[in-house]
């Protein structure tokens, strides 16, 4: 049988990603009898109460006459659900005062693919008559998600700023935007067609402060170019945010994406994105070509939850305690394990991940990963989540960030007694493999 030959892309697309490892733990399981530590993947937690909220929606629907029978039985526009793009522009235009309608909402199968849409919308090559040019999609922080690194069409089209970090007392860190290299590179580079960055930051927890959001709309109103915010954890929904200085923002220079994953509907695939009208429509062209339409049943649950104000009211009164005191206790559960060691936690501002910084460890993590897997705890290694070295060296290469090899990121969001012991057996690795 010949050889299976793939094209660029799919050669691309189909290779070994940090994505594709993730998955894969979630899906496959460990050897027969082996303990299963699953502190690597991006699953929520099942909230019962959340669960019964949705359960009730849908006792509604199958409750009324042929609703369910529409729901799944006939495609939406390729913008989405009309009742549920109603409910999202009315909700977030009514208690933000952004100037947003139905034309400015779209929604797509997850963020995930309303990422690589936006990416591939507005990174690769342009050409204007005769002349073609590649341009560049820039992340103002890395480390910044595993997710983005390889959703390039093309090549060689992500640029990444190197965060800086802020020590602060009682092991741990905050990572901020280098400003001061984000905008020289902006002055020196007249390719790069768009800007992003996530808030809450998966992997660390990391919020972007209000003062750097306000910072970067400017440099995007500056340069003319939309600044893509991923707030998959964020505010409203489904609000796994624990500062105070994350006020929702949008523009006509910001592109918002939104997703009802993490308030527990993963597996419905809703994305929701929030822009200008050109870009939504942009969006709904391509999702006609990629997918007909996106799922429907995901919007048809929370579009009256949304509309009545449950699903905001169950974000901020079950949804963020609910993290905020197993973000609280893995933290403890971090520092009792590994006191002694020269370790730092990211301050815990968000997500539903924690970012252990290990400085004295003795190997990579992608390495500490699989001395990891052999006892059952499944962790993502820090290394996938640095990516975007500029070609031009004009700013320090990803790789030489001090904490690219030494850090792991942790899930919290499994029951309290895998997490402890998952947090323990990776302290006592810790502590064998130090320098």
């Amino acid at each position: 049988m010949s050889l299976t030959r793939f094209s660029d892309f799919g050669t691309k697309l189909c290779g070994h990603s940090g994505i594709l490892q993730l998955m894969d733990d979630l899906g496959k399981p460990l050897p027969k009898d082996m303990p299963s530590y699953q502190l690597g993947g991006g699953n929520p937690a099942q909230i019962p109460a959340i669960a019964a909220m949705y359960r009730a929606q849908m006792e509604k629907i199958l409750a009324n006459g042929t609703e369910f029978d529409d729901v799944i039985g006939r495609y939406d526009a390729p913008q989405g659900r009309t009742a549920f793009i109603e409910a999202v522009a009315s909700y977030l235009s009514h208690e933000y005062g952004w100037n947003i309608g139905p034309e400015n909402v779209a929604i797509t199968n997850g963020s995930q693919s309303a990422c690589f849409y936006l990416f591939n919308l507005f990174s690769g090559t342009y050409t204007n008559g005769k002349k073609a040019t590649k341009k560049k999609l820039l992340f103002p922080l890395v480390p910044e998600y595993i997710g983005y690194a390889d959703q390039g069409i093309e090549s060689g089209t992500f640029v990444s700023i190197p965060s800086h970090f802020e020590p602060l007392a009682d092991n741990t860190f905050k990572y901020h935007v280098h400003f001061d290299l984000l905008e020289t590179y902006l002055q020196k580079h007249d390719d790069v067609s768009a800007m992003c960055v996530s808030r809450p930051t998966n992997p660390t927890g990391n919020v972007l402060t209000d003062k750097e959001i306000s910072r970067l709309s400017a440099l995007a109103e500056q340069y003319d170019i939309p600044l893509i915010v991923d707030n998959a954890y964020g505010l409203p929904w489904p609000d796994i945010i624990f500062t105070e200085n994350a006020t929702p923002t949008w523009n006509e220079h910001i592109v918002l994406s939104m997703s009802l994953s993490k308030i527990g509907l993963p597996s419905l695939r809703t994305g929701i994105i929030i822009a200008k009208k050109e870009i939504v429509t942009a969006l709904g062209n391509l999702n006609a070509i990629a997918a007909l339409a996106s799922g429907s049943l995901g919007q048809a649950i929370a579009g009256p939850l949304i509309k009545s104000g449950e699903l905001v009211r169950a974000a901020k009164t079950i949804v963020r305690p609910f993290y905020q005191e197993k973000s609280d206790a893995t933290v403890g559960w971090i520092k009792k394990y590994c006191a002694g060691g020269d370790f730092a936690v990211h301050k815990n501002e968000g997500s539903i991940f924690l970012w252990l910084l290990m400085n004295d460890l003795a190997v990579p993590t992608k390495e500490f990963y699989h001395i990891l897997k052999k006892r059952g705890v499944i962790v993502v290694p820090g290394e996938y989540f640095f990516f975007g070295a500029p070609d031009d060296g004009s700013t320090p290469p990803v790789e030489a960030h001090p904490h690219y090899d030494k850090c792991l990121r942790l899930n919290y969001a499994r029951p309290p007694e895998e997490v402890e012991q998952g947090i323990k057996i990776i302290a006592e690795e810790y502590f064998r493999h130090r320098k």
